[in-house]
């Protein structure tokens, strides 16, 4: 019996320790990171600063590049989700004008061919 209150014990006392070192002493630290690992307020308010970049240069195919860091969902998509967000934490009228007004104009968005193909 003391074999087996000394094994369950240690197993105790290391997994208390392992747990402080990772919690207190040397936690995880992200950085440098994608936007696609964000969380979703994040990732709303990248969406807004796209808003806004598009809203002042109207350059829709640089909007989808910047879009596209936020993983592998359409554009609109990724717009149509951080407006939904937007709306449930009250985001400025404002602020989801410009993301509908870029969400709109990525519904018709068809980005011209690379290359041509033989």
């Amino acid at each position: 019996m003391t074999r087996w209150f000394g094994f369950i014990l240690a197993i105790i006392v290391g997994a208390a320790a392992g747990l402080f070192y990772v919690w207190k002493i040397s936690p995880v630290e992200y950085v440098d990171t994608t936007p696609n690992t964000l969380r979703v307020d994040y990732k709303s308010d990248y969406v807004l600063m796209v808003a806004e970049a598009y809203n002042a240069d109207k350059d829709l195919a640089q909007a989808v590049r910047r879009l596209s860091f936020l993983g592998t969902a359409q554009p609109s998509e990724i717009v149509r989700e951080a407006i939904l967000f937007a709306e449930s934490k009250g985001y400025t009228d404002a602020d989801i004008a410009r993301m509908r007004s870029l969400g709109r104009d990525l519904e018709s968005f068809a980005p011209a061919l690379q290359g041509q193909s033989p």
